[in-house]
């Protein structure tokens, strides 16, 4: 398996590579031009140009702004109204989730009330959450087999896998434009 810092590397000396192609691009150097996408082959300013055009051509056909609009295939709503019918939106979701319930009775005041009711089962969610990753302390003191298991988890990688991450990059990077 390669690690991080092989991909890395592999991807700074692919990046020099098309740094070089893109350099004799624009030094005039490049013998066939034919694979450009634009009519304009010989001049990078006149292909440019034309791509500018072509953006410009895309502005006009453009849907407008119109927040009183229901179904158009020209217009679209603003930001504001988006956000706004998003924010709406996600207050019914939760109403309906509550089934109409006020804040006094949200899932964590309700888990509190089954927890009240047996002391046991506090006992079992102390446990089951002091086997749980914890991001408030460096040092929560797991075993190797329970940090491979919650790397497992998370699809996370482990540091010995990902190589020395003091590699300077910029030395392939370098290599690659020589």
């Amino acid at each position: 398996m390669a690690t991080l810092v092989t991909r890395i590397g592999d991807l700074a000396t692919r990046i020099a590579t098309e740094n070089k192609a893109l350099r004799t691009l624009l030094n005039g150097n490049l013998s066939d031009l034919t694979s450009l996408s634009t009519t304009a082959k010989t001049n990078v300013v006149a292909a440019l140009n034309e791509i500018v055009g072509r953006l410009d051509d895309i502005e006009t056909e453009a849907a407008t702004i119109n927040d009183a609009a229901t179904s158009s295939t020209t217009e679209t709503w603003s930001v504001t109204k988006i956000a706004s019918s998003i924010s709406n939106a996600t207050t019914a979701v939760k109403n309906e989730i509550l089934g109409g319930a006020g804040a006094a009775y949200d899932t964590l005041q309700e888990l509190k009330a089954l927890l009240d009711e047996s002391d046991s089962d506090i006992s079992s969610l102390t446990t089951a959450l002091g086997l749980r990753v914890r991001v408030d302390t460096a040092a929560q003191g797991l075993t190797t087999l329970q940090q491979t298991n919650a790397r497992t988890n998370i699809a996370a990688i482990a540091s010995a896998d990902i190589g020395n991450p003091d590699t300077n990059f910029v030395t392939g990077f370098e290599a690659g434009l020589t």
